[in-house]
This record gives C-alpha cells, sequence and structure tokens, in this order.
C-alpha cells in the first residue's frame, strides 16, 4: 500500500487533478533518460522528462505472492534520446526504471508507482517494447553453486582468478556485420578465442562489443565469427582487442590455462552410467577410487 504525499493528497483533494506519468530509465553506460505522457517536458531531480515521443505504459499488475509482476513500455523511436542501434547494442538490457506519478503543475508533488529493470525488448518497424520486471525477479535468479561436471565461473573474474590478456587485432576485411578477418592473431591455433570477446576500440563500432562464436582459420587467413551483429558497418582498418575464450572443461584449465586449483566445477561426479551400473571387478563400480 502507498502513501500520498500530504502535497500531492491536498492537490487530489481539490477535485481538479493535474497529472502526468514520468518514467525515468538509467542505463548501464551511466546515462540517464527521462519521458513522460505529458505534452510538455517535466523536470524535476535534475532530470529533464522529454514529452511527446510515443513512450507509453501497459497496465502494471503486481502480486501478493511476491511472483513477478508485469509491466511493458512501449513506444515509437521518435526521441533522438532512443536510438535502434542502442537497443541492439544492450544498453537498455537491465536498465534500472523508475516510474512516478506527477502534478504537472508542480513537479515536487509526486508519488513513486513502481521500480524495476528493463528485461526483453523487442523492435519491430520503427517501434520497441520493453518488459519492466519489478523487483521480484531476483528471487527468480540462481542463488549458491552448481554441482556440474564443468566450471561455472567466467574466465578472467575473482572466482577463476586467470589474468586475462587483450590482443590488439586490425580489420583486414568484412564481408557482414558479424563476419570479420583480423591480422594480429598470427600464431594462435584455430578455436583458441572461440567463446572470446572481441571489443572494438576504433571506427562506427567504437564501444561495441561480442562474445566470439568462431575463430577459424583460413589459409592463413584469421577469420571471426561473432554472436550479436554490430550497429553499425565495420570498415578496414578498424580495431579492436580479443580475450581468449574458455569451454569450462577442467582439462582446459589445467593444461592451457595451468589453473586446476581454482577449477570451480566436478570433473569426477558420478554420471548416469555410474548410477545404473551394477557392481562388477573391473567395472565402474568396482569398490576402486574414481580419481587415481
Amino acid at each position: 500500500m502507498k502513501t500520498l504525499p500530504p502535497a500531492l493528497a491536498e492537490a487530489l483533494a481539490s477535485g481538479v487533478t493535474t497529472l502526468a506519468t514520468c518514467w525515468r530509465i538509467r542505463r548501464r553506460d551511466g546515462a540517464v533518460l527521462g519521458f513522460t505522457d505529458h505534452d510538455r517536458t517535466l523536470t524535476y531531480d535534475g532530470v529533464g522528462h522529454e514529452a511527446a515521443t510515443g513512450f507509453s505504459a501497459s497496465e502494471a499488475v503486481s502480486r501478493a505472492d511476491l511472483s513477478v509482476g508485469t509491466l511493458e513500455a512501449d513506444g515509437a523511436l521518435t526521441s533522438d534520446a532512443i536510438t535502434a542501434d542502442d537497443i541492439e547494442a544492450g544498453l537498455y538490457d537491465g536498465a534500472a526504471v523508475e516510474i512516478d506519478l506527477v502534478d504537472w503543475s508542480d513537479p515536487s508533488r509526486r508519488l513513486r508507482l513502481r521500480e524495476g529493470t528493463v528485461g526483453e525488448i523487442t523492435r519491430l518497424d520503427g517501434a520497441f517494447r520493453a518488459e519492466i520486471r519489478s523487483a521480484a525477479h531476483a528471487l527468480d535468479a540462481p542463488r549458491g553453486r552448481l554441482f556440474q561436471h564443468r566450471c561455472d565461473a567466467d574466465l578472467g573474474d575473482a572466482r577463476c582468478g586467470v589474468g586475462l590478456l587483450a590482443h590488439p587485432v586490425t580489420v583486414v576485411a568484412a564481408t557482414a556485420r558479424r563476419h570479420v578477418a583480423v591480422s594480429g592473431l598470427d600464431g594462435f591455433p584455430e578455436g583458441r578465442f572461440d567463446r572470446g570477446r572481441l571489443v572494438f576500440t576504433s571506427g562506427a563500432c567504437a564501444g561495441r562489443s561480442s562474445e566470439i562464436k568462431v575463430h577459424r582459420v583460413d589459409a592463413g587467413t584469421v577469420e571471426i565469427e561473432l554472436w550479436r551483429t554490430m550497429t553499425a558497418d565495420i570498415a578496414l582498418g578498424d580495431t579492436a582487442t580479443v580475450t581468449e575464450g574458455c569451454d569450462k572443461r577442467f582439462e582446459t584449465c589445467r593444461d592451457r590455462f595451468a589453473n586446476a586449483a581454482a577449477f570451480r566445477g566436478f570433473p569426477h561426479i558420478p554420471g548416469n552410467d555410474f548410477l545404473v551400473a551394477s557392481p562388477a571387478a573391473g567395472g565402474p563400480a568396482d569398490g576402486g577410487a574414481l580419481v587415481p
């Protein structure tokens, strides 16, 4: 249950309402954007909430059982602040959203209606639809360790401990926004950078990044296929950095990175074959040690 601020309650009791809804988005890159369904821009807390953007929201649903509430925000890409390139680049993924009910005659009189984060975004024909997830969504996130054969850490993070090197590369050919040929990786075997990351440092895609899907070497030419399609054309001479990836197998951790002591998986967990096997001399269930 929400309690109305006294000033807003007084305004509502007057019988004449001057209300508008304002949305504030805090993107992961630090940018703060404001929008309103009012017919003029409203400014409070140092943020201007842009009017006439075609930005609107569906009915908000909240539940008492702590299940995830639902709300969708729709809008046309009519604001210079929201671009298709930024959406495709993932700048709005996980962005914080604040929704206020504001008295447009005096924006200091307002009520916080909802807070959440941006979930799935779809874009079609010059418009977008964004799912706004409530705080209860965090309750669905996995907690604790996963007991599995492969490592559950990310290569280079604090739990892994491997120091990643960023290898500078230069684009020598680009056949599409997901396929490039680069120089600077000579001597590395094919597949070494699978699951790694490429970050552009110059050109139209500067600052954009993607996980690497395939790293191949074809007749001496190093080719990289990305998982994410870049939002701008990749040009000859563009520069980037590339870091290695990991398939999270114990053998890779031990042999390539010499990091077996920090491996975060359980490579010796018995599998389904062991569970259904009968005790037998020389078999998987002979009573002997699983690890020599």
